[in-house]
């Protein structure tokens, strides 16, 4: 039973009574016969459940066949395959999802887009981008794993948390891409030539976490999978499930079934290679122990030997020998010590000669400016210079004559005066 009365902000429907008028209007619309292309085609208890996209508009259907119409379908039915089907829509009340009950499904040929993909296959493999000798290896462990995907995808997620629980020092550098759509080719090239030249990235990983047959074609594009063949880093196709098998896998250097699957085989686990580092270090101790227990066995057998069971016969043979070294040596030592002493008496007497103290000694003084320099002119220390005058033992400090300096001495005169401090300051 539905309300006829207009809804109104005082007065708004239930949602059962918009639900109810939605499937009383849908429901007139009958059966309509449709053609186009299977992309997506799921047989679960009985049931089939897939998508049908217009030929040559962007437009997808969801279909459903119960058990009693799907027994009389062709059983050879798959994604790809064109086709005509007798539909009617169908609107889930409690759901409130609208989808096409199928009454029958008929063959019409092979589907235009899986025979051009076909044809594309075929190409590609016949210029050799297939080809396994073109494949580059996966380097053991990469520093820095490039990855092409869609941002906060479930693919994401799964490569990130799978590579770093294998290894968590790996760093991931993430270009983000549509994945669907008209802009996902682009994007995803860009993110493949962007991480190729990136010097740093090891390995890249292109994922997406699956999809129907439809939204995979993407990475069946022929710009794309060219792009991938003539990238130079090592790269990784991780495009939907097992079923899926876009060209992209054909010339990646290493397929993956998963997102996950993909970290698993590019990232080494840490535990199993610390197993086998601990299973080499004790393959590795237990030659070792045996060779040193080979060595220690052959040494106790020499020992064993007359020849070794006493040392003491070595010792007495080289004992005279050894005396006369001894002694030569001793000579030696006290031989250089002379010569040393002998050196050292030499150059003191000759330091010594050379010494101004010796010329102080013979009674010769040196006087000395207020700045600590010797005075060598009479220029040098005008009257009333406070001068220091080095004898051979201590020193006198002396104020020159206000008379200033004069030349030299004539008969019965002097040359200047001073006097020690202590005077009385006369001068």
């Amino acid at each position: 039973m539905t309300d006829a009365t207009p809804a109104t902000p005082e007065a708004p429907w239930p949602v059962g009574t918009l639900s109810a008028k939605l499937r009383e209007y849908i429901d007139r619309l009958g059966t309509v016969w449709v053609e186009g292309e299977l992309t997506q085609w799921n047989v679960s208890a009985g049931n089939a459940y897939g998508k049908l996209k217009d030929l040559g508009q962007d437009a997808t259907i969801s279909i459903t066949a119960w058990r009693s119409v799907r027994e009389r379908l062709p059983q050879d039915l798959k994604q790809g395959d064109r086709v005509i089907a007798l539909v009617k829509p169908d609107f889930w009340v409690k759901g409130g999802t609208l989808s096409m009950q199928v009454f029958d499904l008929r063959h019409v040929g092979l589907g235009d887009l899986l025979e051009r993909l076909e044809r594309l296959r075929a190409q590609l493999a016949k210029e050799g981008l297939f080809d396994a000798d073109r494949k580059v290896p996966l380097p053991f462990l990469p520093q820095c794993i490039g990855l092409v995907t869609s941002a906060g995808s479930d693919a994401e997620k799964d490569v990130v948390r799978n590579a770093q629980l294998r290894w968590p020092n790996v760093r991931i550098r993430t270009h983000h891409a549509q994945v669907q759509g008209d802009r996902a080719v682009g994007e995803v090239i860009a993110g493949i030539r962007a991480l190729d030249a990136d010097p740093e990235v090891d390995v890249i990983i292109v994922a997406r976490g699956g999809g129907d047959f439809q939204h995979l074609l993407v990475f069946s594009d022929e710009a794309l999978v060219r792009a991938a063949a003539a990238c130079a880093t090592p790269l990784v196709s991780a495009i939907g499930h097992e079923n899926d098998r876009p060209l992209l896998d054909e010339v990646a250097d290493l397929r993956a079934s998963t997102p996950t699957d993909a970290a698993k085989r590019v990232v080494p686990d840490v535990a199993e290679e610390l197993l086998r580092v601990r299973q080499a270090r004790t393959r590795m101790l237990g030659r070792l122990s045996h060779l040193v227990g080979g060595e220690i066995d052959r040494i106790g057998a020499l020992r064993s030997r007359p020849v070794l069971a006493s040392g003491d016969w070595l010792v007495d043979r080289r004992a005279e020998e050894l005396t006369r070294w001894v002694a030569r040596g001793t000579e030696l030592v006290d031989r250089s010590l002379e010569r040393a002493h002998t050196r050292v008496a030499e150059l003191r007497g000759q330091l010594s000669a050379l010494s101004p103290m010796r010329t102080l000694e013979r009674g010769y003084a040196i006087a000395l400016g207020p700045d600590g320099r010797a005075i060598r002119r009479a220029a040098e220390a005008p009257g009333g210079t406070a001068i220091s005058v080095r004898l051979a033992e201590g020193a006198i400090a002396a104020t020159v004559d206000a008379d200033g300096p004069v030349g030299p001495p004539s008969k019965g005169g002097r040359a200047s005066s001073a006097r020690p401090p202590g005077d009385g300051g006369r001068r």
